[in-house]
C-alpha cells in the first residue's frame, strides 16, 4: 500500500513537472508556481519508491519546504496571527528539536572521553577550529552582504548536530567516537561558540557574547540536559527518581508562578542580561518538568522513542521553511554563492576529518566518524542563535542552505563507504550498548527513509 501510494505521487510528480514547464513558458505564473510546489512534493513523498535514491527523502522533503517558501513566502508568515518566525516560537520548536534528537543520547556517551585519546581532539580542532576558519577565510574572498557573511561565520562555529552519527553509522565507522565527539562538542559550546563568532564575526555585526552564552545554553544545554535526565532516571535508584519527581512539582509550581505574574515581579529591574540569565532558570524548570512528563509517556508507551525523531525532523523542516520564507529575497540574490561556499566549507571539514584523523594514526573506522563529526554541523543551533539576534532572514538562510547540503553530501559519502568494506588493522571500536544503537537507526530511520533491516 505505501509503495503504491509512493508510486501515485511520482506520477502525480511527473504530470506537474509538465504543467510546470508550460506554464512557464507561457509565462503564466497562477500556473507554474502551483505545479513547482506539487512537483517538489511529489518526489519527496514518492522517492521511497526508488531504492538507489530512497536515502536522500528526508532531504528531499526539505527541499519541497524550501521551493514553497520560495514560490509563496506570505504563506509562511503568520497564521492565526501568531508570527512564524517569532523569537519564542521558533527558540521554542528549536529546543523541541533538540530535545528529540538528544533522547537518542545517553549518559554513556561521555564516558567515551578518555577511550578516545586522539579521535577527540581531531574532532573538537575540527569544530572549533577548521570550520571557524574555514568559514572565515570563505567570505572574506566573496561579496555577500554583511548578515549574511555573519550567518556563514555563525554555522562554521556550532558543534556537531546527531546527523553526523547516523552517518557514521551508514558509514560503518567508529560509532561510539563518533558518539562521544557530539557529545564533547556540544558540551564545549556555550563559550566555544559565542567567543569564536565574536572573534571572527565582531567586525562584521556586533556580537553580545554574554547573550550568546546564554542563548546557546538554552538553545542547545537545557534540551540536552532535559533528555540526559530521562535516560537517567530509567536506571536510576528509586530515591534518586524520587528526588526528580520531587523537583518536577517545584519546577512545575515555579512555572505556575510565574505564569501568573512572578516573571513581571521579578525581571521588573533587572538589566538586560540579568533577564537573560533568569531565562535561563524559567526554561531548566520546563525542561526537569518535560523530561519527567517524557519518561512517564516513555514508560507507559515505549514506542514514542521510535516516533520522536519524525517529531525532530518535522521541526526541523519548520525553522528551514520559515527561514527560507523570511530571507527569499536575499536568498534569490545569493542563494548560488552560498550554495559553493557552503559544498566548499562541507568539504574542507570531511577532507580535515578524514586525514587529521589518519595522520595521527588513527585506524580507518576512526577516520570515517571524525570525517562526518567535523563536516557536518549543527544547523538548528545556528538558526536559533541567528533567531536570538533578530537576523533570521540574513544570518539563518546560511544554515537553512548549509544542513542540506551536509545531508546530501553525508548521505552520499556514507552510502559510498558502506559498500566498501574497511581494509588494513581497525582498532577495537568503542562499544555502543543495544538501546543507543538503536536509538541512533531510529534517527536514521528518519533522515534516511531507510530502516535498519533495509541497510544489512
Amino acid at each position: 500500500m505505501v509503495l503504491q501510494l509512493r508510486r501515485a505521487a511520482l506520477a502525480v510528480a511527473g504530470i506537474s513537472a509538465l504543467v510546470f514547464l508550460v506554464g512557464l513558458a507561457l509565462g503564466r505564473d497562477g500556473l507554474w508556481h502551483p505545479a513547482l510546489v506539487v512537483t517538489g512534493f511529489g518526489v519527496a513523498l514518492g522517492l521511497g519508491a526508488l531504492a538507489r535514491v530512497a536515502s536522500y527523502q528526508y532531504t528531499a522533503w526539505i527541499v519541497a519546504c524550501v521551493i514553497a517558501a520560495l514560490t509563496y513566502p506570505g504563506g509562511f508568515d503568520s497564521w492565526g496571527g501568531v508570527q512564524l518566525a517569532g523569537g519564542i516560537l521558533m527558540t521554542t520548536i528549536i529546543q523541541l528539536v533538540m530535545f528529540g534528537m538528544a533522547t537518542q543520547m545517553s549518559i554513556s556517551d561521555f564516558a567515551g572521553v578518555v577511550r578516545h585519546p586522539r579521535g577527540l581532539p581531531v574532532g573538537l580542532l575540527g569544530h572549533y577550529l577548521v570550520m571557524p576558519l574555514g568559514a572565515f577565510i570563505l567570505v572574506s574572498i566573496t561579496d555577500l552582504p554583511a548578515e549574511i557573511e555573519l550567518g556563514v561565520i555563525l554555522y562554521g562555529c556550532v558543534s556537531s548536530g546527531l546527523a553526523s552519527n547516523v552517518m557514521s553509522m551508514l558509514a560503518k565507522a567508529n560509532l561510539g567516537l563518533a558518539v562521544t565527539i557530539t557529545a564533547m562538542s556540544t558540551i564545549a559550546a556555550p563559550l566555544a561558540t559565542p567567543l569564536l563568532v565574536q572573534l571572527l564575526g565582531g567586525r562584521v555585526v556586533d556580537v553580545d557574547v554574554v547573550k550568546m552564552v546564554f542563548d546557546v545554553i538554552q538553545i542547545t544545554l537545557v534540551p540536552v540536559t532535559a533528555a540526559l535526565l530521562v535516560d537517567y532516571i530509567k536506571t536510576a535508584p528509586r530515591r534518586a527518581r524520587t528526588i526528580v519527581h520531587g523537583a518536577a512539582v517545584i519546577s512545575a509550581g515555579w512555572l505556575v508562578f510565574m505564569v501568573a505574574g512572578g516573571w513581571s515581579a521579578l525581571t521588573g529591574n533587572m538589566s538586560p542580561h540579568g533577564v537573560t540569565a533568569f531565562k535561563s532558570l524559567y526554561q531548566i524548570a520546563a525542561a526537569i518538568l518535560i523530561a519527567e512528563a517524557y519518561a512517564a509517556a516513555v514508560n507507559r508507551w515505549p514506542v514514542v522513542t521510535r516516533y520522536m525523531p519524525y517529531a525532530s525532523m518535522f521541526g526541523i523542516m519548520y525553522y528551514n521553511t520559515i527561514t527560507t520564507a523570511a530571507g527569499r529575497d536575499a536568498l534569490l540574490d545569493v542563494g548560488i554563492t552560498l550554495l559553493i561556499i557552503g559544498l566548499v566549507h562541507n568539504l574542507t571539514g570531511y577532507v580535515f576529518g578524514y586525514w587529521g584523523a589518519r595522520g595521527l594514526g588513527l585506524d580507518k573506522a576512526s577516520a570515517r566518524a571524525t570525517t562526518f563529526e567535523v563536516g557536518l554541523q549543527n544547523g538548528g543551533m545556528a538558526t536559533g542563535l541567528a533567531t536570538g539576534m533578530g537576523l533570521l532572514g540574513t544570518a539563518g538562510l546560511a544554515a537553512a542552505v548549509f544542513s542540506p547540503l551536509g545531508n546530501v553530501t553525508g548521505s552520499m559519502l556514507a552510502n559510498y563507504w558502506s559498500r566498501r568494506p574497511i581494509d588494513g588493522p581497525v582498532d577495537e571500536p568503542d562499544p555502543v550498548d543495544a538501546d543507543e544503537a538503536e536509538r541512533i537507526e531510529a534517527v536514521g530511520a528518519a533522515t534516511t527513509g531507510i530502516d535498519a533491516e533495509a541497510r544489512q
